[in-house]
C-alpha cells in the first residue's frame, strides 16, 4: 500500500532572533504571522502564511540549531515560472539582498544563494519546466552543477 499524502504542511526553521527573522521573511517574501507560540511568557515561535500561495513557514527560536543549520538549503520554494523568478530576483536585489541570479537548472530554473539572517539558504525553483521527467524511469543527471552552469 502507498500511504496517502497531500503536500507539504509547513516548513520549519530554527532561528537565533525571532523578531529579526519574522521581519526578514515579511519584507523579503511577503509572509505574515498567523499563529504565535508563547512558552514561559516569551514568544518562542510563529507560524507564518503567504498570501500568494507559498508554503506555510514556521520559525522557532533555537540559536544553537540555527547556527548548526546555517548554509544548507533544506528546501526550495516554488515559483510559477521563469518570469516570476526574474521578478523575485529584481525585488530581492532592490532590497539589497545578495543572491546568485536566475540559472537554468535540471528541469526548470533556479534562484539560489539567497540567505536569511541566520544563514539558511533560501532557494527558489520554477514549477515551469524546460525538460520533462520521464514517467517510467528516473531522469539521470550526471554532474548536475556542471550541467546547470553550462546551460544544459
Amino acid at each position: 500500500m502507498t500511504p496517502r499524502l497531500a503536500d507539504v504542511h509547513h516548513l520549519k526553521l530554527p532561528v537565533r532572533d525571532l523578531q529579526r527573522s519574522i521581519a526578514w521573511y515579511r519584507s523579503r517574501l511577503g509572509y505574515r504571522v498567523a499563529v504565535e507560540f508563547v512558552e514561559g511568557g516569551a514568544l518562542a515561535g510563529v507560524a507564518m502564511t503567504h498570501p500568494a500561495g507559498g508554503p506555510a513557514l514556521a520559525l522557532r527560536r533555537d540559536p544553537e540549531k540555527a547556527a548548526a543549520a546555517a548554509g544548507f538549503d533544506y528546501f526550495a520554494l516554488g515559483v510559477p515560472d521563469r518570469g516570476a523568478l526574474h521578478e523575485l530576483a529584481a525585488h530581492l536585489t532592490a532590497l539589497g539582498e545578495e543572491h546568485a541570479g536566475v540559472h537554468r537548472a535540471t528541469v526548470g530554473w533556479t534562484l539560489p544563494l539567497l540567505h536569511d539572517p541566520d544563514g539558511h539558504e533560501v532557494r527558489f525553483y520554477t514549477r515551469e519546466h524546460h525538460t520533462e521527467v520521464p514517467a517510467d524511469a528516473p531522469l539521470r543527471v550526471a554532474e548536475p552543477r556542471e550541467a546547470a552552469e553550462a546551460g544544459r
